[in-house]
């Protein structure tokens, strides 16, 4: 592991399952359980010639996390210059820089510096909410636009993971539930076909507070499978086993 400066109020989390290490601020963006979720969801890819690409980046958190098991190429795209930045020398400090790349862009106008059909993989952990007249943001800038639709929208990232995908590639989502058919109606609208769908429940008796969706370019329109939940947290507010696996490996 290399060394890697480190600005005021961040510090270096580690990703106990995977022996990774990465850059993180409370004042600035901490990746959440969505992100770890995503990435274990993702289906191992032992090629060295694939390739993905992972959309919203943020502090790049999904990107390593796939990294054990994906063998080829990654991209990331964030839009905001101080997560990509914190990315970057994340990738560093692990020594994953000849293998994963940060494109600090606009991910409207992805077809600029990404080859269309060109992917086999996309991961997306999107803005979760729309901004309208009346939303609550937060006065954090940085989470503002990590969390709200202010520079992208459902639809952008949608479109833009349909374009870098080959016919037979695989995308990965994270979103929450309330929002699924729009994600559903709005991925087939862009030749994604859902095959996957897993809700994630923050306790026994509760409402679903996140869903991931595996879609396939061009794919037969049926075929959709909704496979067992999970659960986060035990009536005792502890991590369930599954959880406390991903996070901490076996």
């Amino acid at each position: 592991m290399e060394k890697v400066k480190l600005y005021e109020n961040e510090r270096v989390d580690s990703l106990l399952a995977e022996n990774l290490q990465i850059i993180q601020s409370a004042d600035v963006f901490s990746f959440s359980l969505d992100a770890v979720l995503l990435a274990d969801f993702v289906k191992p890819v032992n090629r060295p010639d694939r390739k993905a690409v992972d959309l919203c980046a943020g502090n790049g958190a999904v990107g390593l996390f796939i990294s054990k098991k994906f063998a080829g190429q990654i991209d990331q795209i964030e839009i905001q210059p101080r997560l990509a930045d914190m990315n970057q020398r994340s990738l560093e400090l692990n020594g994953l820089t000849d293998r994963i790349k940060v494109y600090n862009r606009d991910l409207k106008n992805v077809f600029s510096f990404l080859e269309k059909d060109s992917y086999d993989v996309v991961t997306c952990n999107p803005p979760y909410f729309k901004t309208l007249p009346q939303s609550k943001k937060n006065p954090n800038r940085y989470l503002a636009l990590a969390r709200h639709e202010i520079t992208v929208t459902l639809e952008d990232t949608v479109e833009a993971t349909s374009g870098l995908l080959k016919t037979g590639g695989k995308a990965y989502y994270v979103h929450r539930p309330d929002r699924l058919i729009e994600i559903l109606d709005t991925m087939q609208a862009h030749r994604l076909a859902p095959k996957r769908i897993k809700l994630v429940y923050p306790k026994q008796r509760r409402n679903a507070n996140m869903v991931l969706i595996e879609a396939i370019k061009d794919g037969k329109s049926d075929g959709l499978k909704f496979l067992p939940p999970v659960i986060t947290y035990t009536d005792q507010n502890e991590y369930t086993p599954t959880i406390k696996e991903i996070l901490y490996g076996k």
